[in-house]
């Protein structure tokens, strides 16, 4: 299936994607409400997901979720915009395994909180750290950091 195959398919399976053009990777963005509906129905074609990052745009948080199908070698790029002040999203552990790590991280160092994850707490940094350390408004007066 090659990319034009693959957005059409899509299309087919969930409601309101939109695709962004020109990216290496077939890329959608979703409403936030909708990742848990539209992770079940891509759950089949896109077996691995391997990585989860948080970008910062300060004015809101943009979630971004790379899946592959290890069948078909066909790699999806899901992102999705989140509100800055309260970043929050389902959690897709219980639909990749590896998204359990991935959220944990986000969690971690830009403060996304995945509702009903199983185990979110801290990954690096100690549970008396205040503030996540890759959000840009973050401040570090002992090692002076200011973005």
């Amino acid at each position: 299936m090659n990319k034009e195959e693959l957005k059409e398919h899509l299309a087919t399976l969930l409601p309101s994607p939109t695709f962004e053009e020109g990216a290496e990777w077939l890329t959608i963005t979703i409403d936030p409400a909708e990742w848990e509906s539209t992770a079940k129905a891509i759950r089949k074609d896109f077996d691995y997901l391997f990585c989860v990052t948080a970008v910062d745009w300060r004015t809101h948080f943009t979630m971004v979720y790379h899946l592959t199908s290890t069948t078909h070698r066909h790699t999806l790029v899901v992102k999705a915009k989140l509100d800055h002040e309260n970043p929050a999203i389902r959690t897709v552990s219980d639909i990749w395994r590896t998204a359990e790590f991935h959220e944990r991280e986000a969690f971690d160092l830009f403060g996304v909180v995945f509702t009903d994850h199983p185990d979110l707490r801290r990954l690096f940094m100690t549970d008396e750290w205040n503030g996540w350390p890759l959000r840009k408004d973050y401040e570090d007066p002992v090692n002076m950091i200011k973005l």
